[in-house]
């Protein structure tokens, strides 16, 4: 027997099956008379409908997956051996492409990286390493490089000044076999030279902390030569990229606009920036609108350099650079946006990267030899100019030695260089490929060779 609780239950249910009857009814009812009289007209749009679209979001998805994945396992055992999880995430996207599944398994290969996914990565690539630019700058604390002596800037300079030398002089036997008709030979060896002289800043920072050395005299120290080769080094890229896209004429207005661009930012916007930081304090109100805003000067200051004519990616990292790296602001940015950065976006830059990387291309002795003279080439020119430039500053062996190893770091930062430099046609694929070898193996010696210098126990890998 019902209550007279269920009685009003009931009649809702009735109520409700019944609206949904008469609702599926009327739908079928439409569809009945749609389909009957509108048949021609739906063929015709079922027919114009593209499926590419389908098929590329699809593979977009598939690859990030599997990179993901890849990138997550490799990034692991990295740290297991006491090495920078980006050296796996780097591999990652070596093993996924021609190099290694697409010479033993071109079918998986084929079905995890197809060439119409490449657009895609391209694109989410150039999103990645722009707004990782911006992180590298909001690590960057200017002051140190301000603050500290003359001695220590000479260090810098010289880790910058051999391995640029030595790429230069290298130019004159690699160019004949390993350039381009894209590019000039002053447009090789000025970007030869770049590449060698890069040094990782923020893989340097993460080894010096994960080893307890970053609050150290030869920690700062190499802090401040590292900031500095990071600053230089990008106002040289720059420069290189404005010589490779224009004239004579026209790179000299693109250096002298580049240069007048940073001296705005440096004069006028930064110290904005720092007076309404400091005016807003540590208000969490106004986190939301802060980081559209910084966003948006993301955006164009970007956009101004590329108009420039040098790369979107400079205008992102002078940006990153003139907001206070201790400020609540650059906090809140590096919160927000480091993991998604580095865990989605870079992801389908490493792919990018194995995709261009044909290691089969190194098909004899001879390439392997030049491969490995590269290398030698970029560890002598940074080891040697900056422990022989730290000795003279007063510095001991093993402070000198310590700093020299340090400076040989290059890990993600040369990839960027590099494919920069291969998007512009400046190298070719072979050089490309033995440019990543090279970026590769001089990050892996980095952490064993320091422990081994100052006999430091392995406590965890840098990032």
């Amino acid at each position: 027997m019902l209550t007279s609780t269920d009685q009003p239950h009931k009649s809702l249910m009735l109520v409700y099956g019944g609206l949904l009857a008469v609702a599926a009814a009327c739908f079928f009812a439409v569809i009945a008379f749609g389909e009957k009289t509108f048949l021609p007209h739906a063929v015709a749009l079922s027919a114009a409908r593209p499926a590419a679209a389908s098929h590329a979001t699809l593979h977009l998805l598939g690859a990030l997956v599997a990179l993901l994945l890849t990138s997550a396992l490799l990034g692991a055992i990295c740290r297991r051996i006491h090495q920078p999880p980006v050296i796996g995430e780097i591999l990652a996207g070596i093993c996924l492409g021609p190099s290694l599944l697409g010479r033993f398994a071109p079918a998986v290969q084929h079905a995890l990286l197809p060439p119409d996914v490449a657009p895609q990565l391209g694109t989410l690539s150039q999103i990645g390493v722009v707004l990782f630019m911006f992180l590298v700058g909001l690590e960057l604390d200017t002051s140190i490089i301000r603050s500290h002596s003359h001695s220590t800037l000479s260090i810098s300079h010289a880790s910058i000044i051999v391995p640029f030398v030595l790429g230069t002089v290298a130019a004159i036997w690699l160019y004949p076999t390993f350039g381009t008709p894209t590019a000039s030979f002053t447009v090789f060896t000025l970007f030869l030279g770049v590449s060698l002289s890069v040094t990782a800043f923020p893989v340097l920072a993460r080894i010096l902390t994960d080893n307890s050395l970053n609050q150290s005299p030869m920690g700062v120290v190499a802090l401040t030569c590292a900031a500095v080769d990071d600053v230089t080094a990008w106002c040289l890229l720059a420069l290189v990229v404005g010589v490779a896209k224009a004239s004579a004429w026209d790179a000299a207005v693109t250096c002298a606009s580049s240069l007048a661009y940073i001296a705005v930012l440096f004069w006028f916007v930064r110290p904005a920036i720092s007076r309404w930081v400091r005016a807003q304090g540590e208000h969490t109100r106004f986190a939301r609108t802060a980081i559209t805003g910084v966003l948006l000067a993301l955006l164009v200051s970007s956009l101004i350099t590329e108009h420039i004519g040098i790369h979107a990616i400079f205008g992102a990292f002078l940006l990153g650079a003139i907001i206070p790296h201790d400020s609540w602001v650059a906090r809140a940015m590096k919160s927000r946006f480091h993991d998604l950065v580095v865990v989605l976006f870079m992801p389908a830059f490493y792919a990018l990267v194995g995709m261009r990387t044909q290691l089969a291309l190194l098909d004899g002795g001879s390439q392997w030899l030049t491969c490995g003279v590269i290398i030698l080439l970029a560890c002598t020119g940074k080891f040697g100019g900056s422990y022989f430039a730290a000795r003279i500053a007063g510095l001991q062996k093993r402070d000198a030695a310590s700093i020299g190893i340090l400076m040989n770091t290059r890990g993600l930062m040369e990839l960027v260089v590099l494919q920069v430099g291969f998007d512009l046609g400046i190298i070719s694929p072979t050089l490309f490929a033995m440019m990543v070898v090279m970026a590769l193996v001089t990050t892996f010696l980095t952490s064993p060779l320091l422990r081994l210098t100052r006999g430091v126990p392995a406590r965890g890998a840098a990032s």
